[in-house]
Parts: structure tokens; C-alpha cells; sequence
């Protein structure tokens, strides 16, 4: 095992102890730096996705939901940064036995151009790290809450893709372009995660599921109930990544389904 660390905050990690956890191509850490330790907590769950809400401020980008303050840890820090690290001392990977990239997703909340500007900047210091539609890499950046839409597209290095809507489907977007369709649980199901989902609202995240599937796209819903019934039941309609605050309970149910 390598002997190369990371410092995040107060934590110490061995960049090469990702290559020891499996990871599960369908769990996504729904606002990750939340948790007690930003990213790694994810990491150590074998997650393949995090989320990272950001706010351009005084042209920094920092991460925090619904509003920021001074002492908030940058995107840069935070996630760019780290998984970037990782990368270059696990063999251009986060996950050793695991060939597709990880993503952050990041949820814009400031005026969509500026911000999207900024990430840009950003990101075009890792190139090595980046998964782009010409050069495969550890991370893909994903692109959701004020999506610039346009400006992504026309990106000519696309170095970030766009979390898509249902109202995106039929449009022309590539898988490239466009990886993920996303949409919030309450638009599409009428079921609380109690008991049996019943056999109409099953019917509707299928019907989703099936339209997206037909573009070579992911599903993700947002905001679900956050139990072990609905992610069963969301996995067998055809959800492709399951969102979730529950790390390490989420870890441990898609660990046994696999047996």
C-alpha cells in the first residue's frame, strides 16, 4: 500500500485506500459535503457519485446549500482538489477495479453563466483527472441546478456534461451531453415508501425509466423516501442511481443485494 496521504481539514487519508472498497455504480451522497467528512465518508461507501451545491461569492466557489458564509471550504478544496490526488496515485482511477469514472454532480445555485465560468476555470487545472467524450478520466463533472445549457453544449474540451430533466428527453441530446435524466420523486411517484408500492405509481417510474433507457441515459429521482423498501422497489422499476443521505446504510443494503 502506498504510503501517500491526503489533508482535508483535520482528516488524514491514504490515497490509495479506495482501491480496497467496491464501488456501487448506482449510489449517489445527495448533498455530500453535509456529511462529517466531505467526499470520503462517500468514497468509503464504494459511492460513485457525489453532490456538491455551490455558490459563486467574491469569485470563489464555495460549497453549502441555501446560503454560504466567509469560512465555507471551496469546490476546489473540497472535492476538485482531492479526487484529482486520488487519481494520480491510483493509477489514473478512484476506484482501482472500477473503469468508469466517478462523478460530481454540481448543483449551481448562483446566476448560471458567472458560476458555470468559474467552474470552468477551475477544472481546466486537473485535465489529467477529467472524463471527457475524447479522453477518459477519473472524474465527470455533471451540471445541475442553474444549468447553463447552451453554454455547456458549446464548450468546445467539454469538460462537464448536463444533469437532464424529462422535458429533455426527445431533444437531441447525446449521452455525452447529457449522461443523466433527474427529476424530483414527487413529480413521478404518489407513494411514500411505506408498504408495497402500488401497481400504478410502479407503472410510472417504469414508463420513465423506459423512455430514458431509449436514449442511453440514467435515471436519478431526487428527495426520495430514504428507506431500504423504496430503493428496492425504485431499482426494480428501473432506477438507475439511487439518491440518498444514508451512506453507509445505502452501502451496506446494495452490498447484499449483489450476494
Amino acid at each position: 500500500m502506498f504510503e501517500k496521504f491526503l489533508i482535508l481539514g483535520i482528516f488524514t487519508i491514504s490515497c490509495d485506500c479506495f482501491s480496497q472498497f467496491v464501488s456501487h455504480t448506482n449510489a449517489h451522497a445527495h448533498n455530500d459535503y453535509e456529511h462529517y467528512r466531505p467526499l470520503y465518508d462517500a468514497l468509503e461507501n464504494g459511492f460513485s457519485s457525489v453532490e456538491a451545491d455551490v455558490h459563486l461569492k467574491e469569485g470563489k466557489l464555495l460549497v453549502g446549500h441555501n446560503f454560504v458564509t466567509r469560512n465555507a471550504k471551496t469546490l476546489e478544496v473540497l472535492y476538485i482538489k482531492p479526487l484529482d490526488s486520488i487519481s494520480r496515485q491510483n493509477a489514473g482511477r478512484i476506484y482501482r477495479q472500477r473503469q468508469e469514472p466517478v462523478v460530481l454532480l454540481i448543483d449551481i445555485k448562483t446566476p448560471a453563466a458567472p458560476t458555470y465560468q468559474a467552474i470552468i476555470d477551475i477544472l481546466t487545472k486537473y485535465p489529467d483527472c477529467l472524463n471527457t467524450p475524447s479522453r477518459p478520466g477519473a472524474l465527470q463533472v455533471i451540471i445541475s441546478g442553474n444549468r447553463p445549457i447552451e453554454l455547456i453544449r458549446s464548450d468546445p474540451q467539454h469538460l462537464t456534461a448536463i444533469d437532464g430533466r424529462p422535458e429533455d428527453l426527445g431533444k437531441g441530446f447525446t449521452t455525452s451531453e447529457m449522461p443523466w435524466i433527474s427529476e424530483n420523486y414527487s413529480k413521478v411517484v404518489d407513494w411514500n415508501g411505506n408498504g408495497e408500492i402500488p401497481a400504478e405509481e410502479l407503472n410510472k417510474v417504469r414508463n420513465l425509466a423506459k423512455r430514458v433507457h431509449q436514449e442511453n441515459k440514467a435515471l436519478r429521482l431526487w428527495a426520495i423516501p430514504d428507506n431500504e423498501t423504496t430503493w428496492e422497489a425504485l431499482l426494480n422499476a428501473g432506477v438507475d442511481i439511487i439518491n440518498t443521505d444514508k451512506l453507509e446504510d445505502l452501502n451496506i443494503f446494495l452490498s447484499n443485494r449483489k450476494k
